[in-house]
């Protein structure tokens, strides 16, 4: 049995997949830059290969969330244009400017910061301004966009910093057809004008996330931002599934069957015996649970494929394990049981565990855990399949990652 065979559980991540995503998503704004979202370790999936995959695609830009995701990828090597967006007071703002990455400014008391780090760094920050149109999250309501202007353009003609990007975030963009999505439109294209009036000269407008990128053309300016669609995932079910828009999931959850036994009729399985046998049957021991990021509201519900046939969590999920009946099969100890993945075998999806837990599927990759490792594949390279598990030495195109890398 090889080394990735003997993994108790692992998530497979499809590079090649990932790079045939952004190829996709960059015809699809085939005028627009296109910025590889690799934020919360590239949504569970690595963020350093993630990352090397994607700009290999073409991708220019890598977007994180927090400044200590993407201060990892450039400790990585990572070069070009990285951009953070989540900040909080006395944040590594030198630390940012001094690698080299841009960094969002949403109000007065991040521009005072950034600049007094620019300062003590001894070089220009760049830095792109956030735009409230309407989400109410971050980013500078238009009341309060004068003055931010105002100060950013100041200090860049003082040479303490470059603006370098004006952008926003949508509320709805995965609603087709909501009118929050026009308003938003209209706001940014109103404070995008106002700053330029005021001097800036941005190198990108955006404000195009996943769905927008795939449903909004109008929105695609000189930017868009993919997450989700680039691992595979449908942003919305609404809008149509991964392979309606020619994307194909990268991420295989699976594990090794741990146990199979015969029981009679009317057992208990697991704690609270939600779960009673109607008859003898086969039990089947799979060693993922919540610590591993399976969703407990999935209880009962959560479908996974073993020995061909979907088969459906029995009773509730524990901390490491869950159960299956197998209605009398016996598979082998070993054998292999998968969770989610792009369905080629029958086997469930990312969005199918969504629904089973009432959530989104983006939560169902991001939130598989560090235990789990992350085995990186690559059928590009040679035209054969590659893969290595937690502490194997990589080869020239095959990565691998424990789910601890950069970005978490």
């Amino acid at each position: 049995m090889n080394e990735t065979a003997s993994l108790r559980a692992r998530a497979e991540i499809d590079l090649a997949a990932l790079r045939a995503n952004v190829r996709v998503l960059r015809a699809r704004a085939a005028g627009a830059q296109l910025m590889a979202v690799v934020k919360s370790d590239a949504y569970g999936h690595g963020a350093v290969p993630c990352a090397r995959a994607a700009l290999e695609a073409g991708a220019t830009w890598l977007g994180t969330a927090t400044p200590h995701e993407a201060l990892a990828l450039r400790a990585a090597g990572l070069g070009g244009r990285i951009m953070c967006w989540l900040w909080t007071p006395g944040g590594p703002w030198r630390e940012a400017i001094e690698a080299g990455i841009d960094v969002s400014v949403s109000g007065m008391w991040a521009l005072r910061e950034v600049t007094a780090a620019a300062a003590e760094a001894g070089r220009p920050a760049r830095i792109q301004l956030k735009a409230d149109t309407g989400l109410g999250r971050n980013g500078c309501q238009p009341a309060d966009w004068p003055e931010l202007v105002a100060a950013a353009r100041t200090a860049e003609e003082a040479g303490t910093l470059r603006v370098t990007g004006l952008w926003s975030h949508f509320a709805c963009a995965d609603e087709p057809g909501h009118p929050s999505i026009t308003a938003q439109l209209d706001t940014f294209r109103d404070m995008v004008a106002y700053a330029e009036k005021a001097g800036v000269e941005p190198e990108v407008r955006h404000i195009a996330n996943s769905p927008a990128t795939l449903t909004v053309p109008e929105s695609h300016f000189d930017l868009v931002r993919t997450g989700i669609a680039m691992y595979g995932i449908s942003p919305s079910p609404e809008l149509g599934t991964p392979a309606d828009f020619g994307l194909r999931p990268v991420m295989t959850l699976a594990a090794s069957v741990a146990l199979v036994k015969h029981v009679p009729a009317g057992h208990g399985v697991s704690y609270g015996h939600h779960y009673t046998t109607s008859r003898q049957t086969t039990l089947g021991l799979i060693p993922l649970g919540y610590a591993d990021g399976i969703p407990r509201h999935a209880s009962g519900r959560g479908p996974v494929l073993v020995g061909g046939v979907r088969r459906t969590i029995a009773g509730r999920v524990a901390m490491d394990q869950f159960v299956v009946d197998l209605g009398g099969d016996e598979p082998a100890v070993g054998s292999e049981a998968v969770l989610f993945g792009p369905g080629d075998r029958g086997e469930p999806s990312a969005e199918d565990w969504a629904q089973a837990a009432d959530t989104i599927a983006y939560e169902i990759v991001t939130r598989i855990g560090g235990r789990v490792p992350r085995v990186h594949v690559d059928d590009e390279a040679d035209g054969t399949r590659a893969g290595t598990p937690e502490g194997t030495p990589t080869g020239a195109r095959v990565a691998a990652a424990d789910g601890r890398s950069a970005g978490s």
